[in-house]
């Protein structure tokens, strides 16, 4: 276990914060077009005044996950914050379980407080929040997804330019209906 030493973790404040990120060009997946995004930000801070932030991974509407940027804040504000809210915990990982007990679904909203709690912790014990969590690289490489595109080909453009700027994955949207036989992506390719 996570000994925090003689400090006991001890979150006095929770803020929910909502931003709106607008994106650098148009994103469209089958159910729409998405042009911005609205982010759901918690600031933590603890008994000596440690802040943390964290995010809410939930979109806007109900159409990749049932949890949505609306019912996660107000799963936050009505049953998560409270579970955290002044509670003194010796260990980080008793937080999961506080949020867990007699409380199913909005995994979502229990994930950024918790986080946030977590990253609470390692500034705490002064160690990275990689570290903290197990973790043993000092980077973690990401991708690019990639929305529908006009065509195939253009997709194909898109995905070779991704890999050009050193992105070493590249998830690709498609639409139901409309796409095509694996044997025919590796022609694309290969022109």
């Amino acid at each position: 276990m996570l000994r925090l030493g003689s400090y006991m973790l001890r979150i006095d404040q929770i803020t929910l914060r909502e931003i709106r990120l607008p994106l650098r060009e148009l994103f469209r997946i089958w159910r729409g077009v998405v042009d911005e995004r609205r982010i759901a930000l918690v600031k933590l801070v603890d008994a000596d005044d440690v802040t943390a932030w964290s995010e809410c991974v939930a979109g806007e509407q109900p159409n990749y996950s049932s949890e949505t940027i609306d019912t996660a804040w107000h799963a936050i504000t009505e049953w998560v914050a409270p579970r955290v809210l002044g509670r003194s915990f010796s260990d980080v990982r008793e937080v999961f379980p506080a949020l867990e007990r007699h409380f199913r679904g909005h995994l979502m909203a229990k994930a950024a407080v918790e986080m946030g709690v977590w990253v609470v912790a390692a500034e705490r014990v002064g160690a990275s929040l990689a570290n903290l969590l197990g973790g043993t690289r000092s980077e973690i490489a990401t991708g690019i997804s990639l929305g529908i595109q006009r065509s195939p080909r253009a997709l194909v453009t898109r995905g070779r330019d991704g890999i050009a700027l050193g992105y070493p994955k590249v998830e690709v949207k498609i639409q139901p209906g409309a796409d095509i036989a694996p044997h025919d992506w590796w022609q694309l390719a290969d022109n």
